[in-house]
């Protein structure tokens, strides 16, 4: 122990400044986690929401990690200039050396700055989509929806993607700014169904489910047409008509909220089974194989010429 301390006691006395340089970096290192501490603290007292807790104290950390390496930068370098030159430098060879994770950090900034997405936002970025659940430097992170799970429902993995990839692969966002999507649902009928009937039944359906949400897609359509150039003038569900190979097609376009798309399809399926089973004149269609035998039936232009 003695021999140690008298090491530290050379060490002071052969460099008092390089000393003097670590004693004031440690002294600012814990000065500015104390800050920290007790910003989160009187964070976590003041506020209640986990998600703004959560995002504000990831943002304290990373202002509190650059105003330390500012500090820091000229603690240990005598003048701004040499810290310029310096970092001029190492930002360069870093550039070269790590080109991944440096593009990493920009498209941070760029998250940060921009916010195409934010913590909570439902995305898919390439061929992964799912529930935005933090962003870090260097990659941001997802619970995945949809893959093997039907109607974009969570499937429990998480997904970690590299920051990068915001500029490299196509970004959609579920829920920023207009927080509903059109969805759509095909009723296939026979021909030989009262079609006028079904469509009006469907209508009826759709309109008694989707009533709530209408309302709430015009306040977000107004929200959204301060951001973007939006303009959806019909947001009301509507059924249209269309002619399949086995049978007519009565599809109903309506919008969801992303999250309770497969509740919504599933309350208005419900609804069209018991609403279909009271009509008689009135079938679902599926792939059939028909024959016809055109000269039994005496139709023009098939019985047989010398009958």
């Amino acid at each position: 122990m003695e021999e140690f301390i008298n090491d530290i006691t050379d060490f002071i006395t052969s460099s008092p400044s390089l000393a003097v340089q670590i004693a004031e970096t440690l002294a600012i290192i814990l000065v500015l986690w104390g800050i920290r501490i007790f910003a989160v603290r009187l964070l976590q007292r003041n506020v209640e929401t986990k998600k703004t807790v959560y995002k504000w104290r990831k943002n304290i950390t990373y202002i509190t990690f650059f105003i330390g390496v500012l500090i820091l930068g000229q603690v240990w370098f005598a003048a701004l200039g040499q810290l310029g030159t310096f970092l001029g430098l190492l930002s360069a060879g870093i550039a070269i050396a790590l080109k991944d994770p440096v593009t990493d950090i920009a498209a941070w900034l760029f998250l940060i700055w921009r916010k195409p997405f934010d913590i909570g936002d439902r995305v898919q970025v390439g061929n992964s989509k799912g529930d935005v659940i933090d962003i870090r430097v260097f990659k941001f992170t997802i619970l995945e929806i949809g893959n093997w799970v039907d109607a974009d429902q969570s499937t429990g993995r998480v997904i970690h993607i590299p920051n990068h990839k915001v500029f490299t692969d196509d970004l959609a966002n579920y829920t920023s700014d207009f927080e509903f999507i059109w969805n759509e649902m095909g009723v296939l009928v026979t021909f030989e169904s009262d079609w006028k009937k079904a469509k009006k039944i469907l209508q009826e359906v759709v309109e008694e489910n989707m009533q709530e949400f209408v309302e709430q897609a015009k306040e977000e359509v107004k929200k959204a047409e301060k951001s973007y150039l939006i303009q959806y003038r019909y947001l009301t569900p509507i059924v249209y008509t269309s002619v399949k190979d086995s049978g007519i097609n009565l599809s109903i376009r309506y919008l969801s909220d992303p999250r309770k798309r497969r509740g919504i399809s599933q309350s208005i399926w419900e609804a069209v089974l018991d609403r279909f089973a009271e009509h008689d004149d009135i079938d679902f269609a599926y792939p059939t194989i028909r024959y016809y035998d055109n000269p039994s039936e005496g139709k023009p232009g098939t019985i047989p010429k010398g009958n």
